[in-house]
């Protein structure tokens, strides 16, 4: 297998973390769907008070600020792959630790957390067994993990957009949600909620949504992606063969979210 093809057909994560670092002075003007899903993960949260918590995949900071708001008595810690998104947090606060690191190899002491937030990062995780470990590894007894990611069926209009037009996968794969129960139910964790909800946004044409997907940096990170320009024919292809899927509020583009909440006993 070529070194820059993670395991299981998911993105390299120094490709996800380069392509994010880049985006970070355009993301916060384009995210939101990443607001609302971040919004739906705090309104989960059980009642806690935590003396340490963790933003795992804090992007830009905006939930670390929430959090910081929200747990007055804690000390944050904010954690990205993407420096660049560091770069961005940092100065705007929220957290006493800004960390560069990795979720599957969390820098972070043995029992040393009462809560660890990630509002749409873990979808980039090749081994989220490795993810629910480290947690699980991170996590006091009665400290709880609560995150948001993808799962199949996100985004499946672009998809059947361009399986018209060429056959070739353009969007990026996710695990199916059969995957997040699975591996929670293995994880050692105490699953309290895991459920799916779907999130359609609405563009007015191609153009919008696919700029909206490039400025969060979440255009397609799969390994064996078609290399070089796409032709402007294959761009109009792609735009009729998704007109197809137009409604009164514009073209959707839907996602399927995954919201977990588990505790450590």
């Amino acid at each position: 297998m070529p070194e820059h093809v993670a395991h299981g057909g998911l993105p390299d994560k120094r490709q996800v973390a380069a392509s994010f670092s880049r985006a970070a002075d355009s993301y916060d003007g384009v995210a939101a769907l990443q607001r609302e899903v971040g919004a739906q993960l705090l309104a989960r949260l059980p009642a806690l008070a935590p003396a340490r918590w963790l933003d795992l995949g804090c992007g830009t900071g905006h939930f670390t600020r929430l959090l910081a708001q929200r747990f007055v008595a804690g000390e944050g810690v904010a954690l990205d792959l993407a420096e660049g998104m560091l770069r961005h947090a940092r100065p705007r606060g929220g957290a006493r630790h800004f960390v560069a690191g990795d979720a599957e190899a969390l820098p972070l002491r043995d029992h040393s957390l009462d809560l660890i937030y990630s509002s749409l990062a873990v979808q980039w995780c090749a081994d989220f067994a490795a993810v629910l470990a480290e947690a699980r590894r991170a996590l006091r007894p009665g400290g709880v993990l609560a995150f948001s990611s993808l799962c199949v069926g996100t985004l499946q209009e672009l998809r059947d957009s361009w399986q018209a037009v060429d056959g070739f996968v353009h969007v990026n794969r996710f695990r199916p949600l059969e995957g997040y129960q699975a591996l929670c139910a293995e994880s050692g964790l105490r699953v309290l909620t895991l459920e799916r909800q779907a999130t359609t946004l609405h563009f007015p044409d191609l153009r919008s949504l696919t700029r909206s997907l490039k400025d969060l940096g979440a255009h397609n990170l799969n390994p064996g992606r078609p290399g070089g320009l796409t032709g402007p024919a294959r761009i109009r292809a792609l735009a009729a063969a998704y007109e197809g899927f137009r409604t009164p509020e514009g073209l959707p583009a839907t996602y399927q979210v995954v919201y977990g909440v588990l505790r450590k006993d």
